[in-house]
């Protein structure tokens, strides 16, 4: 079976910290953190809707607000991103040797 890979863009405006806390240390375990609120994540169809879930039972939804971009499937998508200062490095696909 064959698992197409998205590439995308989370972000999140948290109102209360412990709920921050909670979104930004699920995310720390899915996706690779860019910036304050903003990941990114290199998922299947599957891990997406996991992390959907997950976060959707973390965030209070008349409070927060949290955004989830796809920007494609992660192989054949061709990310342009500008860069100031530290250098943007997008997630590769990697053997995982367990």
């Amino acid at each position: 079976m064959i698992f197409v890979e998205h590439t995308y863009l989370v972000c999140y405006d948290i109102r209360d910290p412990r709920r921050w806390r909670k979104v930004h240390r699920a995310m720390k375990g899915i996706g690779e953190w860019l910036q304050l609120s903003v990941f990114h994540c290199r998922l299947t169809r599957e891990k997406h809707l996991r992390m959907q879930d997950h976060l959707g039972e973390i965030i209070n939804r008349s409070e927060d607000h949290l955004l989830i971009i796809d920007l494609g499937p992660a192989d054949s998508v061709s990310l342009r991103v500008q860069s100031i200062g530290k250098p943007f490095e997008p997630i590769r696909k990697e053997a995982v040797v367990v």
